[in-house]
């Protein structure tokens, strides 16, 4: 942003100021934003942008010539593969190990125990996030100590995964076993069993008591929010939810090869999307120098967040150094239902202060979240809790948010995809459907009375971040979303069923997310011109199958206006690729994307050059398109084929043609989203279906309408498990009653209702030609639109998901 962006501007002119007189102060956060002429175009001026191009890996996939991490084995004549063995007891303290028969084992390379010397023993954190990680240090890659059943205490390398199965099954286990606790509300009392000392953890987060099993406290406040609640003339309303603990269910499991080359560099083919977070804790833990690790992201099947972690890479890498060979280790089915990372169960209390007329005078959030063994993720998934759903009501006045963060001897909890919102939007607008209700106020005026509007500033979103987090909203399409969306539902016009026992209803819910961490991304490109006019785009931008390969594609297309076939796109490898934070908070195409845009846009500047030196005109004259470059003054072109072997074989002078961007930003523009739900609900059994759900979303300009709409849907249909699903259930020993899909039953496509998804195009300024995010928002909104879906038809409130026949008709009968 520029400074005269800054400046206070009146009537939307220029500031201006006598001289002599002191300047007034600038406006810290602006409604206008000093964009480039070339962001905003109409979507008949869009050559690239808005299209719906063929994703860049669709033939790749449906072909399998897509190669995944495990497909790289063919590769390695010597490779080996490994086995974890992992802890039986929730809770306790690791004696002995005896290893003797697996290493007796012909074709066993190399067992690891917490006492092997290539085991490191320092303390890391998996959180794959910015530096210095905002989670605490609390893991060793292998475990004396065990504090779930599924913690890695051993590890085996042998030359086929069958030997190495056998030789981890031999391997025996001698624990003294401690008391341990699987309920967060127990875990939180005084007299609980202890998961942490003081001394075991390094790197505490902010409120932290581990006499407690309290990883952190967070806690911010606007205005004076129990000053509100006891004004005499307003309602106060408190009600409670409780969420699943999900699995992010993804079809390939973690899955990572080590080895070393022939530089003696360390090198990781791991199905990641944080690649350059993974090299730098991999150095931290391991004392190597990040210039001789290597991280190499091949194409990833499915991430939701299970994989914004460095959760599986520690081990291959320590058995590649003890065997001197390659190693790869692919997690099994059970293992990622029980040993990887799911979304963290919470429960929530909503609290309001309403006034007879429907206005809010207060509103709080209170989160208890169980983040299981370990912290990685929990203090900032439980801030978003509060910082992702609340802004959306930016003008109610006083507002409080408060959050414990708890162990458990459960598995640890981590990032899954809307990272805290899901919950927090649970009992946002469940909460506030039901004060509606209960003041017979119609839910849509309610909500639209308090939520967000272009120009407003939201103060909400930076209530525990300080004064730096505050963001101007600068796009929103909330009142859009809401009218379509009640139009693809029948909202005003639901007819009901002949018979008795059936009742309709329709829910609704609205939801707000971010568009990565303000203040805290960064994403960088670079963009090389061959001689026949074709490009190589290079960027650290991590493509986990969401398209964003596709979406940098048609960034770049759109700036150097030439055929999305002439660019060819490599990302993700940190020895030649540029930096990313990489692929999480639904960063990806507006910090990655970007700097794409900024990188084409340097090399286009270079093109216009060259253009200028044959066309022998001058170079603000011209301009890219079609594959030329032309005069928008004489009409003469030359092709780009042309400029591309005189630059590189010119008389006098040489070039080749790069263009390099970097971007990072203090915005983070929320995507908004309408959730509708139609449901038929039988009163004699709490049976229900699902007739249809509609969704609209504003997340600006869709770069790929194809995809974007692909993003709803799938993250819609992960929302509507959210509320019907069982999840990730354990029994009173603290092991997981899930071990693969069959168990976990999460609905099929057969099975799930039909998904309207509805794109509403705004321009957020700050956004690559007017993008925002899109992939978490509508994944935050199925569980409170059905809950209110279902309390329309039968007058009963489920607000412990899942959503189940068993729980209405148990309200019913109550």
């Amino acid at each position: 942003m520029s400074d005269d962006a800054n400046e206070p501007k009146a009537d939307g002119g220029a500031a201006s100021q006598p001289v002599g007189e002191e300047l007034d102060e600038p406006e810290e956060h602006p409604l206008e934003w000093d964009e480039p002429a070339n962001n905003r175009k109409a979507p008949d001026e869009r050559a690239s942008v808005s299209q719906p191009s063929e994703k860049d890996d669709d033939r790749k996939l449906v072909t399998g010539e897509a190669k995944y991490t495990s497909d790289y084995d063919e590769q390695f004549p010597d490779l080996a593969h490994a086995e974890v063995v992992r802890s039986e007891i929730p809770h306790g303290r690791v004696v002995d190990i005896d290893t003797s028969e697996a290493e007796s084992m012909d074709g066993v390379h190399a067992v690891l125990t917490p006492w092997s010397d290539e085991v490191p023993d320092a303390k890391y954190t998996s959180a794959g996030q910015s530096y210095p990680e905002p989670s605490p240090w609390d893991m060793n890659v292998l475990n004396e100590r065990v504090r779930y059943v599924g913690d890695p205490i051993a590890a085996v390398a042998a030359e086929s995964a069958e030997t190495a199965a056998a030789a981890a099954e031999s391997i025996a286990v001698e624990y003294e076993e401690d008391d341990y606790v699987l309920d967060p509300e127990e875990a939180f009392s005084e007299d609980a069993p202890q998961l942490f000392e003081e001394d075991d953890v390094e790197n505490k987060i902010v409120g932290h008591d581990y006499d407690r099993n309290r990883m952190s406290h967070i806690e911010g406040e606007i205005g004076d929010v129990e000053a509100a609640m006891e004004q005499e003339d307003v309602h106060v309303h408190e009600t409670e939810w409780e969420t699943i603990r999900q699995s992010h269910a993804q079809v390939e499991k973690h899955t990572s090869l080590a080895y070393t080359d022939e530089d003696n560099r360390h090198v990781l083919i791991t199905s990641t999307q944080v690649p350059n977070h993974t090299r730098r804790q991999l150095a931290h833990l391991f004392d190597i120098p990040i210039r001789d690790i290597r991280v190499k992201k091949p194409r990833v099947g499915g991430g939701f967040g299970g994989k914004q972690a460095m959760v599986v890479e520690p081990i291959p890498l320590a058995l590649s150094l003890a065997a001197d060979r390659p190693v790869m280790y692919e997690a099994s089915r059970a293992e990622e239902f029980y040993a990887m990372r799911s979304r963290h169960p919470m429960k929530v209390r909503a609290r309001s202060a309403v006034t007879d007329d429907g206005t809010i005078e207060a509103l709080e959030l209170y989160a208890l979240s169980n983040t299981g063994a370990y912290g990685s993720h929990g203090m900032t998934v439980a801030g978003n809790v509060g910082s992702k759903p609340m802004p959306l009501y930016s003008k109610v006045p006083n507002v409080r948010f408060e959050a414990d963060i708890v162990h458990t001897n459960t598995p640890q909890t981590g990032a899954m995809r809307g990272y805290g919102a899901p919950q927090g939007t649970l009992a946002l607008e469940g909460h506030l459907d039901e004060v509606a209700r209960d003041l017979d106020l119609d839910p849509v005026e309610f909500r639209q009375r308090h939520y967000m509007e272009v120009g407003d500033l939201d103060e909400i979103a930076g209530m525990m971040g300080g004064e730096g987090a505050k963001r101007r909203i600068r796009s929103c399409g909330l009142d859009e979303c809401i009218e379509r969306g009640k139009e693809a539902i029948g909202w005003d016009d639901i007819d009901q069923p002949d018979a008795d026992h059936l009742h309709r209803g329709i829910g609704m819910a609205l939801s707000a997310q971010g568009t990565g961490v303000a203040g805290d991304e960064l994403g960088a490109a670079q963009i090389m011109m061959n001689e026949d006019g074709s490009f190589h785009l290079q960027v650290g931008g991590v493509d986990i199958g969401t398209g964003a390969d596709t979406a940098f594609i048609q960034i770049a297309a759109e700036v150097l206006g030439v055929d999305e076939d002439d660019i060819v796109v490599r990302s993700s490898d940190t020895d030649t690729t540029p930096f990313d934070y990489g692929a999480y908070a639904s960063s990806t195409t507006y910090i990655s994307g970007m700097a794409v845009k900024k990188a084409a846009e340097d090399a286009k500047e270079r093109i216009l050059h060259w253009g200028s030196k044959l066309l022998d005109e001058p170079a603000e004259d011209l301009e890219t398109g079609g594959g030329e470059v032309y005069s928008e003054e004489t009409g003469d072109s030359v092709s780009l084929e042309e400029v591309g072997f005189e630059a590189a074989y010119g008389d006098e002078e040489r070039e080749h043609i790069l263009g390099k961007g970097t971007h990072c930003t203090e915005e983070s523009p929320p995507p908004f989203a309408a959730q509708f739900v139609d449901v038929t609900v039988d009163s004699e059994t709490g049976e229900f279906e699902v007739n249809e759900m509609a969704v609209a979303v504003d997340c600006g300009v869709a770069i790929n309408p194809g995809m974007a709409e692909g993003q709803i849907e799938g993250a819609n249909h992960m929302s509507y498990e959210m509320a019907v699903n069982d999840g990730i259930t354990f029994d009173d020993e603290g092991r997981a009653e899930v071990r693969d899909f069959d168990d976990y039953e999460f609905p099929t496509a057969a099975e799930s209702p039909p998904i309207e998804s509805i794109l509403v195009e705004t321009h957020e300024p700050t956004g690559p030609f007017g993008a925002k995010s899109v992939a978490e928002v509508p994944t935050n909104t199925v569980p409170p639109a059905l809950s209110n879906a279902i309390r329309e038809a039968v007058g009963v409130r489920i607000n412990e998901m899942p959503i189940t026949a068993e729980k209405i008709k148990r309200a019913l009968d109550e």
